[in-house]
């Protein structure tokens, strides 16, 4: 009897642990679900929206110009970012605000990129704390799951002048 219910404890355990890897290695190097918040993304993503970010883009830094990224944030590593990509190493980016009467520009030096939010506005991004390393971003949204009336690809940036 005792004999029986260890080795049904000790199957349930190793099941757990496996099933457990599993996960752990789908959410890590494929992708993961990601609920957002702020406003930073409006109107393409609006506040607690969900997308899905996957990974695989990352690792094979296939990253491009108006993407949107999920990064780790220069300001809290325990904070996620989310923003699109507008510029990459070597690219010349638009640095001030868009009430701004004088542009100003700089370069975005290698190894990292620009982000920006579509609320120019409302947004603390790369124009405020300058490019981020290429090692901070997470991965790239592809879909909107959340709310199910918008599900699908996302729309292309309302700011698209600014890429130069």
């Amino acid at each position: 009897m005792f004999r029986g219910c260890l080795v049904k404890t000790i199957s349930f355990v190793g099941y757990t642990v496996q099933y457990g890897c599993i996960a752990h290695c789908a959410f890590e190097y494929i992708g993961e679900f990601v609920s957002c918040s702020g406003p930073s993304m409006e109107p393409t993503i609006t506040n607690h929206d969900v997308v899905f970010s996957e990974r695989v883009s990352r690792n094979l830094c296939r990253i491009q110009k108006g993407d949107i990224v999920i990064a780790k944030s220069p300001f809290d590593p325990k904070m996620n970012i989310c923003k699109r990509v507008m510029g990459l190493e070597g690219d010349k980016v638009c640095t001030s605000g868009p009430s701004d009467i004088f542009k100003t520009h700089t370069y975005v030096p290698r190894g990292h990129v620009w982000l920006e939010g579509d609320n120019l506005r409302n947004s603390t991004d790369s124009r405020s704390y300058g490019p981020i390393p290429y090692a901070l971003i997470r991965g790239r949204v592809c879909l909107k799951m959340w709310p199910p009336h918008s599900f699908g690809v996302l729309a292309e940036s309302p700011n698209d002048g600014r890429i130069l």
